[in-house]
């Protein structure tokens, strides 16, 4: 009997009650302070968690320009340099002002500050300050992002030759 639920959950109800994961675009921002990395985090408008500029995926731009946009509407990033790979991805769980949630993919891209305008369209909404990447680490919740930033943490602060 139990195989045959576990048969019926698996192949049945589970596809069917399961939510699709969705997808969004973050931007890491970051500038180099001395030796070391400064990353930019941002509150969130609900929670005032300390979080990534992150967003939805824009209709005719690229991932990595979706998170440049994300940057500068959250964020202020006015002049920055996406990097064209991802850093790496995490999970978090959205809740929807409809009292729903799903599961949410969201892929990391960095961005290198250049300029910061004191006016942006979220700027009412968030603050936004600088920290070191281990204490970055400690502000936000998600695990799998924690890990992201200790890892970006440990990266060269040059680019290194490919090849």
């Amino acid at each position: 009997m139990k195989t045959v639920l576990n048969g019926l959950w698996a192949g049945f109800f589970r596809p069917i009650l399961q939510r699709p994961t969705k997808i969004q675009f973050a931007a890491l921002c970051y500038r180099i302070e001395g030796s070391g990395k400064k990353i930019l985090l941002i509150t969130s408008r609900g929670t005032g968690r300390w979080v990534l500029p992150k967003g939805w995926p824009i209709a005719g731009t690229n991932a990595k320009g979706t998170a440049l946009q994300e940057a500068w509407e959250e964020a202020g990033v006015r002049e920055g340099n996406a990097a064209s790979r991802s850093v790496g991805a995490y999970t978090y769980e959205k809740g929807f002002n409809t009292g729903w949630s799903a599961p949410v993919r969201t892929v990391v891209y960095p961005v290198v500050v250049k300029k910061l305008s004191k006016a942006f369209p979220e700027a009412g909404e968030r603050d936004r300050k600088w920290f070191s990447p281990s204490e970055a680490a400690n502000l936000v919740q998600e695990p799998e992002l924690k890990q992201l930033l200790t890892d970006f943490e440990e990266e060269s602060v040059h680019a290194k030759p490919t090849g």
